[in-house]
């Protein structure tokens, strides 16, 4: 979408950038770097999952740390928690590496494709495959704890898969079946379970992460038959939109942002009504994330930001190549890490916080 032509400078000023990936594959076409970096305050290192099997830790100054190979393309970025990174390699092993160093606390193989950044949750570490099977493991050493599988559908699905959403001992987490299931985080037992597309074989995907409201609300879309808001404690329909293709979710206070094929849209919490919609053409935008009162939404193009109150592009900022991963965001600090592996820190002091930041 279009954008005044402003000057970077008047929304955040790049402190440093680092390249990572040192041997680019020949005649590569269209490169995509879907994984988030994560912060770790203890090391102060800054986190990424690269496409060429690399999990590596840039230090303050944009200095290299240290770098660790798992052997295959990361789907989804690391969680951090007391100096010990989460990493889900794209080799099907779920990493626990020190923060600081790199090295190997545990690992737990999986023999699937890992698909979401990890949750931790009552000392177990939560992920999920892209073939719809969900593994709970011990934070402290790996042990092998539960798992949940759903049988795919055997129609097409979309590319992508649900994190669990954990609150009060239950896991909220979509299957590419259309289904939305809460589980019980200490035994992986169901609580309840919600068809959400309805009959069909192809795209019925709930592939969002659920999000959470102050109210009880829970929110997750479906590829299909669009976003819901349901009770979390029994899975009961509070109200549902018409839009399809949604491909994550982000609540924050009364408003829900959805993002997906071609548009983001912000909906009241309460009842669902639009309150704005920003169209973005042929372009899909990826999860949107919030800095200083500002909406930044990666579309693999360019990363948008999106004035959350109007939904008005103020400025589209491409590094080269387009950016697919969600940005981090620490304070007023926010790394971003483009398609061609140049991972940047940007500081949006100069950005005056708005009531949603």
């Amino acid at each position: 979408p279009s954008a005044p032509r402003q000057p970077p400078v008047d929304y955040f000023h790049v402190d440093w950038w680092k390249g990572l990936v040192e041997k680019v594959p020949l005649l590569e076409y269209s490169p995509r770097e879907p994984a988030s970096p994560v912060y770790e305050p203890a090391s102060r290192n800054v986190i990424a999952l690269t496409r060429d099997g690399y999990i590596h830790a840039v230090g303050p100054d944009g200095s290299l740390s240290w770098s660790f190979r798992t052997g295959a393309r990361a789907l989804a970025g690391a969680m951090v928690s007391e100096g010990v990174v989460y990493a889900p390699g794209g080799d099907g092993t779920l990493y626990a590496l020190d923060g600081a160093t790199g090295a190997v606390k545990w690992k737990y193989p999986t023999s699937e494709s890992l698909a979401t950044v990890p949750v931790l949750a009552d000392g177990l570490v939560l992920v999920t495959t892209d073939t719809d099977t969900v593994f709970a493991v011990k934070a402290s050493d790996g042990t092998w704890v539960w798992q949940y599988r759903r049988d795919p559908p055997s129609g097409f699905t979309i590319r992508g898969a649900s994190a669990p959403r954990v609150d009060q001992g239950t896991a909220y987490v979509g299957f590419s079946d259309g289904f939305l299931v809460a589980l019980k985080v200490e035994d992986g037992g169901v609580v309840w379970e919600k068809s959400l597309s309805g009959s069909g074989t192809e795209f019925l995907d709930v592939d969002t992460t659920p999000a959470l409201d102050s109210a009880g609300r829970l929110y997750v879309a479906s590829y299909k038959s669009g976003l819901y808001a349901l009770e979390a404690d029994s899975g009961a329909v509070l109200w549902n939109t018409s839009v399809g293709g949604i491909t994550s979710l982000l609540a924050r206070g009364e408003v829900v942002f959805a993002a997906g094929d071609g548009r983001v849209d912000a909906y009241l919490g309460e009842t669902g009504r639009l309150i704005w919609s920003l169209p973005l053409k042929d372009r899909t935008a990826l999860a949107p994330v919030l800095a200083r009162g500002m909406l930044l939404v990666p579309n693999q193009r360019a990363l948008l930001f999106v004035d959350p109150t109007t939904g008005k592009t103020r400025l589209s900022w491409n590094p080269g190549a387009g950016i697919s991963a969600p940005p981090y965001v620490v304070g007023s600090r926010v790394y971003v890490l483009s398609n061609n592996a140049y991972l940047y820190s940007l500081d949006l002091n100069n950005v005056q916080k708005g009531p949603r930041g």
